[in-house]
């Protein structure tokens, strides 16, 4: 399977509001323009998404060959399948993360939007300030 290039808007390096420094705003936008070469697929200019671009079934939606599974409580935590699934920590307190990320690390689950260790060296560290 060949790789997939990164789809970007039109002109996207010539403004800042369409993401010049702003890789948020480098969001796909379908060249329109009766004359664009971009729409007409010409040699030499970026590729456009079409057909056939889109990955097999059973790896769509996968992170580096594993689900992610938004996690907000123990309850679903524990239903998470440690070889085939990897977790998103869901908008939640810091007591509640604080425990979750415990438990997942306990598992041995990988955890995607919080590097483990920095998180818990920081909140011990809080943690004894206040006793």
């Amino acid at each position: 399977m060949k790789r997939k290039p990164k789809f970007v808007r039109r002109a996207w390096y010539r403004y800042s509001k369409t993401g010049l420094r702003k890789k948020k705003k480098l969001v796909w936008r379908s060249p329109k323009g009766r004359d664009n070469n971009m729409r007409e697929k010409r040699k030499g200019y970026p590729p456009v998404p079409s057909v056939g671009w889109k990955r097999e079934k059973k790896f769509r939606g996968q992170i580096m060959g594993k689900m992610p599974i938004l996690v907000n409580n123990l309850r679903e935590l524990e239903k998470v399948n440690k070889e085939k699934e990897l977790i998103i920590m869901g908008k939640i307190g810091k007591k509640k993360k604080i425990e979750l990320v415990k438990k997942a690390q306990e598992k041995g689950i990988q955890i995607l939007n919080i590097n483990v260790k920095k998180f818990l060296e920081e909140n011990v560290r809080e943690s004894k300030k206040w006793i």
